[in-house]
């Protein structure tokens, strides 16, 4: 019993960093938010306890959040969330094919965009689409004769969400993609052969039947990255349209209502109830991903 006791308290003295860690800027940080959105709070003054006031103007008040912010987050949600889980998993499945030095050549091109988006944000993509005559896009089509005059790409409604969508793809391959790739890598070829002498007949029901089933626990982190990198992401619109509300909130999502609420107009209470909103989305689709790809008993 003694030896067990020991054990035991071993055990906690090696957790005890990461539940401190854990503990400090985790679950305080989410009691508070949960706390405060039950208040109103300016902070300036003491938060003052309103009950369930935050909620019912949210679903009932806020015409901004039910009609562009929600509808825009699903729409980004989808593609760039499932999207570009798919992408990630068909690229991983590509690259796995080649040889070492060429495998390891195309996954540093493929990841290297996740890691300088911000950059490249703002040096490319908003050279590309600059809204005069000398950005690149508006150049090319005046010169084809495909347009009469420049097009406010940036500023436009009409696009600032579908250029929201293609930058996000196009820096989506991150750790979730490596991760996939190391999986599939990591399958016993043993399997694939058992499979074959059991009446698989192609590539395609090699990976439903064989490589899926094989790696889900890279698929299930890869899916948890996706909903949680695609939920949280804010900086977008505003760094492309250099403006928070995005042009008459086309690019709004909920992490700008938030940030809009509560560190421009400090509705700080209200952006709290916001907030606990999103993190009930994403731990409701992280639980589907669970369902999919987790491990059962």
């Amino acid at each position: 019993m003694r030896i067990s006791s020991k054990k035991d308290r071993g055990h906690w003295l090696l957790l005890s960093p990461y539940l401190v860690l854990f503990i400090v800027f985790i679950a305080l940080p989410v009691a508070v938010a949960i706390y405060l959105s039950f208040t109103y709070f300016n902070a300036i003054e003491k938060p003052k306890w309103i009950g369930i006031q935050n909620y019912i103007t949210l679903i009932t008040r806020d015409t901004l959040f039910m009609q562009k912010v929600l509808p825009n987050t699903i729409k980004y949600a989808l593609i760039v969330g499932v999207g570009g889980y798919i992408l990630s998993f068909i690229l991983a499945w590509l690259v796995a094919q080649l040889t070492r030095i060429p495998r390891t050549i195309f996954a540093l091109i493929i990841y290297s965009p996740s890691l300088t988006a911000g950059v490249t944000m703002s040096v490319i993509w908003r050279v590309l689409f600059n809204g005069d005559q000398q950005g690149y896009l508006n150049a090319l089509l005046l010169k084809l004769g495909i347009i009469d005059k420049p097009i406010q790409w940036l500023q436009s409604p009409q696009h600032l969400m579908d250029i929201m969508i293609l930058v996000s793809l196009w820096s989506s391959m991150g750790v979730g993609f490596l991760a996939m790739l190391a999986g599939i890598l990591n399958v016993d070829e043993q399997l694939y052969e058992a499979a074959y002498i059991d009446g698989i007949k192609n590539r395609l029901q090699e990976i439903i039947y064989v490589t899926i089933p094989a790696m889900k626990p890279q698929m299930l982190f890869g899916a948890v990255m996706s909903i949680v990198n695609t939920f949280t992401s804010a900086g977008i619109g505003v760094a492309l349209s250099g403006s928070n509300p995005t042009p008459q909130y086309a690019g709004q999502l909920i992490v700008n209502h938030i940030e809009d609420y509560g560190f421009l107009r400090y509705e700080m209470g209200y952006a709290a109830a916001l907030s606990v909103v999103l993190l009930l989305i994403i731990w409701f689709f992280s639980r589907i991903a669970w369902r999919l790809f987790g491990e059962r008993d």
